[in-house]
């Protein structure tokens, strides 16, 4: 994922949704988001929304959605679209602070 600023994006990623820090430098950082590592480049940043990646980091919460929402927007975590119900699931989008897409997912009811 393209960063602006290592540290901010490393505290999003461990303070914020609460994963692992695998490895840190000023060019690159590793995240352990359950067994998947997100790559951190500053090497590469580009500037936010737009021409950022294509790509989109799904989470599935332990908990419920609607939990794991209340407690990122107490953490200043923006969702514009709120969560949206569809046939194949819910789901929840934000992005982190350099503007990369994110989203809770939850299966059916």
């Amino acid at each position: 994922m393209p960063v602006t600023d290592m540290d901010r994006a490393i505290a999003f990623y461990r303070d914020t949704l609460d994963l692992s820090v695998k490895s840190t430098g000023d060019d690159w950082s590793e995240i352990d988001a359950g067994g998947l590592t997100i790559g951190l480049n500053a090497r590469e940043a580009t500037s936010s929304r737009g021409d950022a990646g294509g790509a989109v980091i799904t989470f599935e919460p332990d908990g419920s959605i609607d939990d794991e929402v209340s407690r990122l927007r107490d953490a200043g975590v923006d969702f514009p679209g709120g969560i949206s119900d569809h046939p194949w699931g819910r789901i929840a989008p934000f992005a982190d602070p350099d503007g990369n897409d994110l989203q809770f997912y939850g299966p059916p009811a």
